[in-house]
Formats: C-alpha cells, sequence, structure tokens
C-alpha cells in the first residue's frame, strides 16, 4: 500500500557539512526527505569533489538566501601542480602536463599578490552558467566552447598555508561568484607550469563563520536516537543570517503595520541600510530598508510555523 509522506512546514537555517562525491541538490534531497520538510534550499553551490558548508533554508528562510547567496565565503583549497585539467580540478581531463620540480614556496608566495584585491575572472566552461538558456558545462561536454566575459570579483585573502613539492594548501577568503578552480588555473599559469583543485573545502559561509556543521552520518543518528524534534534542535534561528544588520524591535501597532506592507516611523531607526525587524515580544518579523524620508520599509517579510528555529 502507498502512502503519502508527510511534509512539515520547518523554518530555520541547517550548516551542513556537505560530504565527497555528492551534487549541492544531491545533499539538499537527502536533507530535505531526513527533515520531511515540505520546502528546502541551498545557498551556494559546491562541486561533488567539494566538502565542507552548505547552508540549508527550510521554510520561510528560503526567503532570506539570498543574503547568504551574496555573502563571502571562505576555502581550504589543495592544489596540484604541472598538471592542467579541463574542468580545473583533479575530475576533468588533463590538458596539459609541465615540469614542476623547480618550483619553491617563495615562488608561490610571488605570485599570490597578483591575484589578491580587487581582480577579473573569466567563468570556466565547467560552470553552471548559462548561454542563451543552456548551461556552459553542457555545452563544454559536447566539446563546444562559448566566450565568456571576465567578471569582477575580489579575493580578501590569501595565503600560503603548506607546500609539499608538487603540491600546495591556501586559505581563500573571496566574495561571491569566484570560481576556485578558475583562481587555482591561474596561479598554475602564473607560476609557468599549470595547477588544479586536488581538495577543496568550504570552510565558511559569512556570517556563519564557527557555528556548529552537521554530517550527513550526524543528522542520520540524530534523526534515529532523538526523533524529528532532535533534528528541528540542531536549526539556527533565521535572523542569524542577517545578523550583521542592527535590530529593531517595533511596538504592536507599527509590527502590524509592517505586516500589511506599509512604511513607518520607529524609536531608533538607523539613517539608511538595511535592518532586522521584530516584534515587542521578539519574534523575527523580516527584513526592511530605510527610505529617505526617515521611515523604515518593509523589504522581506516572514510568516512563521510552528516548528521554527528559535534563539536561546
Amino acid at each position: 500500500m502507498n502512502r503519502s509522506r508527510i511534509e512539515n512546514k520547518i523554518d530555520g537555517i541547517l550548516l551542513l557539512d556537505k560530504p565527497l562525491d555528492i551534487t549541492s541538490n544531491g545533499a539538499l534531497q537527502r536533507v530535505k526527505r531526513l527533515f520531511c520538510a515540505k520546502k528546502a534550499g541551498h545557498t551556494g553551490s559546491l562541486d561533488p569533489l567539494a566538502t565542507g558548508m552548505l547552508p540549508i533554508c527550510f521554510g520561510e528562510a528560503t526567503k532570506l538566501s539570498q543574503f547568504l547567496l551574496e555573502s563571502d565565503k571562505y576555502y581550504q583549497v589543495t592544489a596540484t601542480l604541472g598538471v592542467r585539467t579541463a574542468t580545473g580540478d583533479a575530475e576533468g581531463e588533463v590538458i596539459s602536463t609541465l615540469p614542476c620540480d623547480k618550483i619553491t614556496a617563495a615562488q608561490i608566495e610571488q605570485v599570490l599578490p597578483q591575484f589578491t584585491g580587487d581582480i577579473q575572472q573569466v567563468p570556466p566552461m565547467y560552470s553552471a552558467l548559462k548561454f542563451q538558456g543552456t548551461p556552459l558545462y553542457k555545452l563544454a561536454r559536447q566539446g563546444i566552447e562559448i566566450e565568456r566575459q571576465s567578471r569582477p570579483v575580489t579575493i580578501h585573502s590569501l595565503q600560503l598555508q603548506e607546500f609539499n613539492g608538487n603540491t600546495f594548501k591556501i586559505f581563500v577568503h573571496c566574495t561571491k561568484g569566484t570560481y576556485v578552480r578558475t583562481l587555482v588555473d591561474d596561479i598554475g599559469l602564473a607560476l609557468g607550469c599549470g595547477a588544479h583543485v586536488s581538495e577543496l573545502r568550504r570552510t565558511a559561509v559569512a556570517p556563519y563563520q564557527s557555528d556548529r556543521m552537521y554530517t550527513w552520518d550526524e543528522l542520520e543518528e540524530i534523526s534515529q536516537t532523538g526523533g524529528c524534534q532532535a533534528l528541528y534542535d540542531c536549526l539556527l534561528p533565521l535572523d542569524t543570517c542577517v545578523q550583521s544588520y542592527p535590530a529593531v524591535y517595533l511596538n504592536t501597532a507599527a509590527a502590524f503595520y509592517v505586516r500589511t506592507g506599509q512604511p513607518i516611523i520607529a524609536p531608533q531607526l538607523p539613517t539608511s541600510g538595511l535592518i532586522r525587524l521584530f516584534s515587542d515580544d521578539g519574534e523575527f518579523i523580516g527584513i526592511g530598508e530605510m527610505l529617505d524620508d526617515g521611515r523604515v520599509a518593509p523589504k522581506r517579510l516572514l510568516g512563521l510555523s510552528k516548528k521554527v528555529a528559535k534563539a536561546v
């Protein structure tokens, strides 16, 4: 007998430690089924080769996912020298090999500043960017190459952490849209021998730095031993993804008008920018945006369910 799976409306953010050899969407679907969640989405894809922090937004948190998509990312990268691949990582076809036995740590240190700060990157063909509605990676698999325009990105920090002959490890703090595979390929070209990503781990997604990540095995164990409520306890409150914005608490009347979509005046408002809006009892209402006339207008409002992660 077929039984419909019960789907729960859950609101909160899970920091998944994505495992190796699975797509971000594949990881999302596994987590969504485990939580029996009605609605969920991930923020910022990781390649199957990559592991690490993949924020999963449940329910109303998907309305705030854009803030995580646009935030800075942090990576630990292991690169192999002397070999370039079509994809820029270990999964791609080798397109060139050159000697790298003369490369030193000092040489790597010398080229890294070229790729620090505001730089231009040409997106790789093996990417999800679309050309006339078709993802570039599908065209690349057909042997078709499309001219791509360079795009500005910012590498806030690029540090050599380890050098072992034909491999090196770097720490990368960068803005959204940065292709680490392209970064490593460009570093390899600057060194004159080529390079590709052999290991990639995302350690943080701003504003989440040292926050708790959960592996798939841990989530399964939590589900088996504690049930659904124990899983819900793994979720972070929705406002944590926008915690860098100032918080403003509204009285009952002001909160009512904001929820109907009307700009309001409230005490202690900043002069500009985005703010977090809370009711006077601490419920997170959503994001507001300051107007030139000193009022705050609702920008992204939430309608929370009962199964919602709350601040401790």
